[in-house]
């Protein structure tokens, strides 16, 4: 597989995932109904891949003007808070409106996702790994 395939391949299979898990907890946590619910997990997910997209090449851009290139624990933390916060300042008014709930009961949903969707995350990439092997980058 190209690098190429295995990305698309790896979002493809982790979006539709999210979708799947998303929107049936959304639909029971705020007495939501299934339609409803699978189409609000559908439209966040395609708002995270365009902003997967969109954010990292911002910040590559940014990345590669700077004097250290190295992706060093702090640079690995700005890039993961700036990813989750602007996902979230998108996300948290989406919820609000879409399920008619005040921004604060959003707020926490949202929260409580990007907690579930850090154990996804880690658990999600450990089997895709283990099912169709480690990228050429990964491989001593």
């Amino acid at each position: 597989m190209t690098p190429l395939q295995r990305r698309v391949l790896q979002a493809v299979l982790y979006e539709t995932g999210a979708v799947a898990m998303t929107g049936p907890i959304v639909g029971l946590s705020f007495d939501a109904g299934a339609g409803s619910s699978l189409l609000l997990a559908v439209v966040m997910s395609t708002i995270a891949l365009a902003w997967n997209y969109v954010f990292n090449a911002g910040f590559e851009h940014w990345e590669r003007r700077q004097a250290r290139r190295q992706r060093t624990v702090w640079r690995r933390l700005l890039h993961g808070i700036g990813f989750e916060g602007g996902l979230g300042l998108m996300l948290v008014p989406l919820m609000a409106v879409w399920l008619d709930i005040p921004l604060w009961q959003a707020l926490v949903a949202e929260i409580g996702l990007l907690a579930l969707f850090f154990l996804y995350a880690v658990g999600f990439t450990w089997a895709f790994d283990r099912i169709f092997g480690l990228p050429e980058s990964a491989r001593g």
